[in-house]
């Protein structure tokens, strides 16, 4: 098959004006394949050749202005368009296409609770060529109407409103103008609550399975859907440019949501059938708020080629985090964008296979799959918000307003958004975005305290980088009344670099760079603030000041400035005062799965999990009176998941509760499940027990996670079979049976293991594709095998296998970590 190249698309795109696809789609025909009927109407501006794409199990026939076109001419994904002439054409093309089982395209799904089929769409990058033919590129925006056949029983959702004509046959509204990888279908049996809301239809969807758990949440779920939209109207001149707005809850989808126009898809996960916490409802509406704001930049205004994707992206993880804040009952999101997505940002940021936010080119779309990473998500939204911050939300959103109003159902580049930016302000926005968006790396700031003759303190703060930053630089002194206590004095507000340097008056406790977290930077504590750091840091008044400091722990253990040790030692004395959710899971999580699973030598790994359960007993024992179940809920998974003893948790399960709550939820027990399997002391019976009691895709997904986890050769061997000699797990079971594969304490087990993954993994991504690659190399890439021999087979690979872009770029990451953890044990 042949990726798209941005030279290709240019052409294709100065030659074509394409008005509009009318689609057939039948899916009635069998479980393999479903039958697709396109008719394309097009304008070519010159006499030229040109090609469409479709990836057919059977191209049944073409025709171009009525004249047959050869079948056997299909090249690949590739049909000829020769001896195009000027004018209007017409392009009609009758294919079968198969159905998915790995997220890619037309996805079908049996639901193993009930038998129900479901079937929905993700044409991301090069997919809708799955589903029907196009001319691929998001620069060639149409009209798309279609019209499906569907099982008696079926509701067809799609990016407009649908109708149902009657025996099994929809229609839906025509689009606007949209790109090809936006349309969207979903098919099935689906479980609907309907509602209108300034006059639109809005809906919420999902399998019927599942209906309970969506009706318990439908109101929270319309709710933060409504607001979001309102807060949306506020700020944005162009209104809604859509004629419904559906969300639909699908299963095994790749990643979290997709911003279809009119029908966003979310991963099922999201209708919650077990315990959550607060913060796992702020990040499911964080998503709902970062796809909604994806219909104004991405749908309405699209860019125009693959190297803009942080365009879209960056935009719409900003927006999310921004107006879930001042719409919603979530008022302290940054928290948990400072715990979690700043961190994924961070790390991209220092691998190898970092780019800038705006990369000068990106050559094809295989490349460009690569770049949908934490710097497009996490470093660009940082440099968002440090651009209101250095330019004013006034002005920001004037220069937003302006781009919608240029290029409403067109396409944009970098160069459009600047410049509508500079029109709104005197900022030299040109050279801000060439600071921020053309460079790579992380800068690292640090404070430095002079002492004067006279006596008097400055702070200057030395710069190790090229960006400028707005910052604010927090001074806290010790409270007189409560020493574990630090109280705000002031905040000072620097351009860094470039500041003077700043008098500060007696010397305070803590001196603490970028408070707030307004910028994206690394920074480090003079010695002083280190020592007020270690003693007082559950003390700081405000989460997002103390997440700051986190990070920079999490960064200086990365660095190899600070033992990992010493990490455990501050989470042990500090996460039990923490009452900020966020905080106490990215630290646990770190904590358990980088520090003692990965940076800690195995010899010095028992200490560390003891350390962890001590830590999670005195959580749970602090939660016992029953005001604080989600910091509870998080003290028990990490329980259950540091246990290095099999009584306490198999007590548990025995009786089917922690004491003193919480009852155990089919996600707790297969929780406990798993690390009973690590332990061995389960067996396959006990399992096969559970899967009859929980039968449904979760529940398949837990018995494969604690099957592939027993530590028994004959479960390993099946397990890697599963994964790796046939192509008969869906996408969610093989990330289930990667889960369980590797334990660090199966080292010994699965060391033979090591050197065939490197040769399975490509294997088995040449065969399956991006999707079971993506899975391959981050869930199935022996992370356990912390030594210099896993590290040499895979630079070997990556220098003779020719693994697939997908994999080369995870093998590229996965070895980075692991060369970062062999460093850091070696500090």
């Amino acid at each position: 098959m042949s990726v798209l190249t941005r030279d290709e698309a240019q052409t294709r795109a100065q030659l074509l004006d394409v008005h509009r696809y009318t689609i057939e789609l039948d899916l009635t025909t069998g479980d393999d394949t479903f039958g697709s009927v396109t008719v394309i109407g097009f304008t070519a501006h010159s006499d030229a050749d040109t090609f469409v794409e479709l990836k057919p199990a059977e191209l049944r026939s073409a025709t171009l202005d009525g004249q047959p076109l050869d079948p056997e001419t299909l090249d690949g994904n590739r049909l000829p368009l020769k001896n195009l002439t000027s004018g209007e054409h017409e392009l009609r093309v009758d294919a079968v296409m198969r159905y998915s089982r790995t997220g890619e395209g037309m996805h079908r799904f049996t639901d193993p609770t009930d038998g129900e089929t479901y079937l929905y769409t993700q044409l991301f990058m090069e997919d809708v060529q799955r589903v029907f033919a196009a001319f691929d590129q998001p620069d060639l925006k149409a009209v798309f109407d279609l019209s499906v056949q569907a099982p008696e029983g079926w509701t067809v959702l799609a990016n407009g409103v649908t109708d149902h004509l009657g025996e099994g046959r929809w229609k839906a509204a025509p689009t606007p103008l949209i790109s090809t990888y936006l349309v969207a279908v979903a098919a099935g049996p689906w479980h609907s609550v309907r509602t209108e809301h300034r006059g639109l239809p809005f809906g919420i969807h999902c399998r019927r399975s599942l209906a309970p758990h969506l009706d318990a949440d439908a109101g929270e779920l319309l709710e933060i859907t409504q607001q979001c939209f309102d807060r949306y109207h506020e700020k944005f001149e162009e209104p809604y440019p859509f004629d419904s707005y559906d969300q639909a809850f699908v299963p095994e989808f790749n990643a979290g949501a997709m911003e279809n126009p009119g029908l966003v898809t979310f991963r099922d996960e999201f209708v919650y059938r077990s315990a959550v916490t607060d913060t796992e409802r702020q990040t499911r509406a964080m998503v709902i708020a970062h796809e909604m704001a994806h219909m104004w930049f991405g749908d309405l205004v699209t860019l125009r080629w693959w190297d803009d994707i942080w365009l879209n992206e960056s935009f719409a993880e900003y927006m999310g985090y921004q107006t879930l804040t001042e719409a919603t009952r979530f008022t302290d999101t940054w928290t948990d964008f400072g715990v979690v997505r700043k961190p994924w940002g961070y790390d991209a940021d220092q691998r190898p296979s970092t780019h800038p936010v705006a990369p000068d080119a990106v050559e094809d779309t295989a490349s460009a799959l690569l770049n949908f990473d934490g710097i497009s998500y996490a470093k660009g939204a940082s440099a968002l918000r440090q651009l209101v911050a250095w330019l004013g939300d006034k002005d920001f959103l004037a220069g937003i307003n302006t781009h919608f109003a240029r290029h409403r159902f067109a396409n944009a580049t970098l160069a459009d958004f600047i410049d509508s930016l500079a029109a709104a302000t005197d900022r030299d926005v040109h050279a801000w975005a060439d600071a921020w968006l053309r460079t790579t790396g992380v800068d690292t700031l640090t404070p430095v305290v002079t002492v004067g003759d006279d006596g008097t303190r400055t702070l200057t703060v030395e710069h190790a980088g090229s960006r400028p930053h707005r910052i604010a630089v927090g001074l806290y002194d010790q409270d007189l009344n409560d020493a574990s206590r630090l109280t705000l004095r002031e905040r000072l507000d620097l351009d860094v670099p470039g500041a003077a340097p700043q008098p500060i008056g007696k010397r305070p406790a803590l001196l603490l760079l970028n408070d707030g977290d307004l910028t994206y930077a690394k920074v480090r504590f003079d010695p002083e603030s280190f020592e007020t750091v270690t003693r007082s840091l559950s003390g700081l008044p405000e989460p997002l000041t103390r997440a700051v400091v986190w990070n920079a722990l999490r960064d200086a253990v990365r660095d190899g400035e600070l033992p990992p040790a010493a990490y455990l030692e501050a989470a042990r004395a500090h996460l039990p005062r923490e009452s900020d959710l966020a905080l106490v899971q990215g630290v646990l999580a770190f904590a358990s799965a980088q520090v003692a699973d990965r940076y800690l030598s195995p010899e010095d790994r028992p200490a560390a999990l003891a350390t962890l359960t001590g830590l999670c007993r005195d959580l749970i024992r602090r939660t016992e009176d029953g005001d604080n179940p989600g910091l509870r809920l998080i003290a028990v998974r990490h329980y259950i998941d540091v246990a290095a003893q099999p009584d306490t948790i198999s007590a548990w399960f025995s009786e089917g509760t922690v004491p003193g709550g919480p009852e155990l939820d089919p996600e707790l027990r297969w929780r406990i499940l798993g690390r009973l399997a690590v332990l061995g002391a389960i067996d396959d019976a006990v399992i096969d027990a559970e899967l009859v009691q929980d039968p449904s895709a979760t529940g398949q997904e837990g018995a494969a996670r604690c099957r592939a986890a027993l530590p028994d050769p004959e479960a390993k061997r099946l397990a890697w079979e599963a994964m790796f000699a046939t192509d008969d797990l869906s996408n969610y079971l093989f990330t289930a049976t990667a889960q369980g594969f590797w334990q660090p304490e199966q080292a010994a087990l699965v060391r033979d293991y090591v050197p065939l993954y490197y040769q399975d993994a490509v294997a088995v991504a040449a065969r399956r594709g991006p999707a079971i690659a993506e899975a391959a190399g981050r869930w199935a890439f022996p992370a356990a095998a912390v030594d210099p021999e896993t590290l040499r087979l895979g630079e070997e690979c990556l220098r003779d296998a020719g693994p697939i872009p997908a994999l080369r770029r995870k093998l590229i990451d996965q070895l980075d970590d692991l060369a970062r953890a062999l460093r850091v044990r070696e500090a």
